[in-house]
């Protein structure tokens, strides 16, 4: 429904915007400029990228080994797959959101809101907890053909060395 208009909206007017940013600055600072501009943003874009992945990566793999859930990792590197996918579309405004995306802050934040609406058969995912709390949980998920997958209860805590 309304995420469906919201998506084709987004690909009809990005791209007239990004065609009417790069014209305006193709003619301030000329044609073959606003190319090494545009792939200067890329190349540095894409090295940032792998950057901010492999943290992520070794933070996801620090959790793992205590054998917490890297949940806020999983969010994060949905998004840093976004934020690679806009540094590599020319332009300047998909640019301007993927550099937004590579910011730790702003992804974290944004990975929290992913995470919480990360749903398993009707059932949160994830819920967010306090540092140093300890939560209890208890879950019960089942597949899409009614078989239960996992049925658990646990204890959650969250370690101030494992993610700071």
């Amino acid at each position: 429904g309304v995420l469906v208009r919201v998506l084709f909206v987004l690909f009809i007017v990005m791209p007239i915007l990004e065609m009417l940013i790069l014209i305006k600055v193709g003619s301030l600072i000329g044609a073959w400029y606003t190319v090494a501009l545009v792939l200067l943003t890329a190349i540095i874009g894409v090295n940032l990228l792998k950057h901010q992945g492999l943290s992520t990566l070794m933070r996801a793999q620090r959790k793992a080994q205590y054998g917490a859930l890297p949940v806020s990792e999983i969010g994060e590197g949905l998004l840093l797959a976004v934020a690679g996918a806009l540094l590599l579309t020319p332009g300047f405004v998909t640019d301007a959101i993927g550099f937004a995306l590579l910011s730790p802050a702003i992804r974290r934040e944004l990975a929290k809101g992913v995470a919480k609406r990360m749903v398993v058969s009707g059932q949160t995912a994830y819920q967010s907890y306090d540092a140093g709390q300890a939560e209890y949980r208890k879950t019960h998920v089942e597949s899409e053909n009614g078989n239960v997958v996992i049925d658990a209860e646990y204890v959650e805590v969250k370690d101030k060395r494992i993610d700071p």
